[in-house]
């Protein structure tokens, strides 16, 4: 799905997440005649956990320098970058309007913007998308897109004082859309769910058709796994971060009893699933004419434990971890086994650094 704000003419474009807990910088060489990606240089960089807050930038040159970080671990020297948002600042919809050209949608977008967003229409970045499939004689689909200025204007902001160029400001779920249709074999008359569980954000696209079918970002997510362990337990932020993912305990810390955290970690993932499946049950309740026949799960907080057992559990439906890098070339640079850890995380910046392939 390629959608989203800016343009660029860069052959190669770094894929930079930037996640309220980490930001993930990737940079991909297409390898023969485009059919293949190789994973070139790759490199992650922590966020302090007040930098962002609810999808707010409440310290941009600690976000600034995390950037910088990730690119130097990565080693990587292009400039011209792709960010992706989400959140309460972004309405993806699609509607139905009569059947017009490109060019006559272009000129009217705007108008026909104001009677489905709930923004000012001068306060946002629009961008659309005519779908091939559906709509009715006489109309057509199309897929708005619309984000505030102001979210906008602070990724601008935080890549360009990175030293680097913003090129492309997208939508998250799309970016893991394009990581998810350039890995894996999919079936157009088959809906997918693509959730991607970040620290404050849930990213749901339910793909149908080869387009999203439903969207929508939830902000009952991983950090609240965090906070229940470090609530029960009376540690710190980053040992409780450490134990949620499976880490040991650090030598000074107090003995944790393991029941204590299994405890706290079911608790949050009954809810955090709880909260998945109400959109899931949605969009099936909507949709008369398209049935999810399977979930993947990507995100750092898709790697909890026991967490895709559970989902399967309560939805009933088959889920699978998102491997980003499913098809791409070997590189031997990179650990194989730190890359099969790393790759459910990285589905937004995979997804990103395809990005170049807009011409």
């Amino acid at each position: 799905m390629k959608l989203g704000f800016g343009s660029f003419g860069a052959k190669s474009m770094i894929g930079l997440d930037i996640g309220s807990s980490s930001v993930k910088a990737v940079e991909l060489t297409m390898k023969g005649r485009g059919s293949e990606f190789e994973l070139t240089n790759m490199g992650v960089a922590k966020l302090p956990s007040e930098a962002i807050v609810q999808g707010a930038f409440l310290n941009s040159s600690a976000i600034s320098d995390s950037i910088r970080e990730a690119i130097d671990n990565g080693k990587i020297k292009t400039k011209h970058a792709a960010a992706a948002v989400c959140g309460h600042s972004v309405i993806v919809k699609k509607v139905s309007l009569p059947t017009m050209s490109r060019a006559e949608l272009d000129e009217q977008i705007r108008w026909e913007a104001e009677q489905y967003i709930p923004f000012d229409v001068n306060e946002v970045n629009l961008d659309f998308q005519i779908l091939e499939s559906g709509g009715t004689e006489g109309q057509m689909d199309v897929l708005l897109v619309a984000a505030k200025k102001d979210l906008i204007d602070d990724y601008v902001q935080v890549i360009t004082e990175a030293g680097l160029i913003p090129a492309v400001i997208d939508v998250a779920a799309f970016a893991v859309e394009n990581a998810y249709e350039s890995n894996y074999e999919t079936n157009p008359s088959e809906a997918v769910a693509l959730v991607n569980i970040g620290a404050q954000v849930v990213n749901i696209n339910i793909v149908s058709d080869g387009a999203p079918a439903f969207t929508r970002d939830i902000t009952t997510a991983g950090n609240q796994y965090t906070e229940e362990i470090q609530k029960a337990l009376t540690i710190s932020f980053d040992e409780a971060e450490r134990l949620k993912l499976g880490g040991k305990q650090s030598e000074d810390s107090k003995e944790v009893v393991p029941q204590e955290v299994e405890q706290a970690m079911r608790t949050v993932s009954e809810t955090v699933i709880g909260e998945i499946s109400r959109s899931l049950d949605f969009f099936a309740a909507t949709t008369a004419d398209s049935r999810i026949e399977k979930v993947y799960l990507s995100g750092g907080s898709s790697r909890v434990t026991g967490f895709e057992s559970a989902f399967h559990e309560r939805t009933g439906l088959p889920v699978e971890l998102l491997n980003p890098l499913a098809k791409m070339a070997p590189n031997s640079k990179f650990d194989d086994e730190l890359l099969e850890e790393l790759a459910p995380s990285l589905g937004v910046s995979i997804g990103l650094a395809m990005r170049r392939l807009d011409s």
